[in-house]
């Protein structure tokens, strides 16, 4: 008989990466400089309250071209905000991309269904300025919010936007499946019910697209639950004609595994940058 699963131990990431506290410093300190050097637009509003505000990393050669990718943060949809993961966008930008990257309310001040609008406000308005469809990457929570970008009947907001306004979705240790996090000290903050649980779960969100492609990737260090959470999308999403991969990256923690992103020629950033030429947002 299986052992019950222990969610409040899988779903402790700082207890279980007790280093996360140096590691944060060193992001802040990466994540400062980086902003300070690039160009950039910064504190884009994309809507009403003072943490709906976007800052656009550019290429250099950017001569209106240029694709765009959306880059989440994480944090629980409770921490953290964009700065924090500015320097995560070097590797992209590099490679000749516009990276958007967005902050968003947090929980419990809003739910995790208004975060949600948010970021489909955020896209629409990266649809609105440039006209292009979108390469949504997300950690963590942002890897939800990216799901849910990559799922989201965009015809049903009456926009304009395209149904496939986001094509190509990384989601890098992401959580797609809420239920389990109901019992959790995490939930203290997020207060999903199991109804509101179910409803935000992208893994359970069709029809999906036509022509999405998803490329999961998770830390060989991670808990089980996490592993179990990108395989599950994977295998979901291609079972609902998506274009899946999976990818757990051997060594590799819930937060060292944002390191590839910070070179051009990683093995992830590679795969962003092939599955957006095959998704023709690109050029091959």
């Amino acid at each position: 008989m299986n052992e019950p699963i222990d969610y409040e131990r899988e779903y402790d990431n700082r207890a279980r990466f007790p280093e996360f506290p140096d590691v944060l410093a060193l992001w802040l300190r990466e994540a400062k400089r980086f902003r300070a050097d690039a160009r950039a637009e910064l504190d884009i509003a994309y809507g009403p309250s003072p943490r709906q505000r976007l800052d656009l990393y550019l290429p250099d050669g950017d001569h209106g071209e240029a694709p765009v990718a959306l880059l989440i943060h994480g944090g629980y949809w409770q921490r953290l905000d964009g700065r924090t993961y500015a320097h995560f966008a070097r590797g992209l930008v590099e490679s000749g991309l516009r990276v958007a990257v967005p902050s968003y309310d947090l929980c419990p001040s809003v739910p995790v269904g208004t975060i949600v609008t948010q970021m489909q406000r955020c896209a629409l308005l990266l649809w609105q300025r440039f006209g292009r469809r979108l390469v949504a990457v997300g950690h963590s929570a942002g890897g939800h919010l990216a799901a849910c970008l990559a799922g989201t009947d965009w015809r049903a907001l009456d926009n304009g936007a395209p149904a496939d306004l986001v094509r190509v979705c990384v989601p890098i240790s992401g959580l797609f499946d809420l239920p389990p996090l109901v019992g959790t000290t995490v939930n203290q903050a997020l207060r999903l019910d199991m109804e509101e649980a179910v409803r935000q779960s992208p893994v359970l969100w069709r029809p999906l697209p036509d022509g999405l492609r998803l490329s999961a990737h998770v830390g060989g260090r991670e808990s089980s639950e996490y592993v179990r959470q990108s395989r599950d999308l994977a295998r979901a999403w291609q079972t609902a004609g998506a274009a899946t991969a999976l990818r757990v990256v051997e060594g590799a923690s819930h937060f060292s595994i944002l390191d590839e992103l910070l070179a051009p020629d990683s093995v992830m950033t590679q795969d962003i940058l092939e599955n957006a030429a095959q998704a023709a947002i690109l050029p091959r």
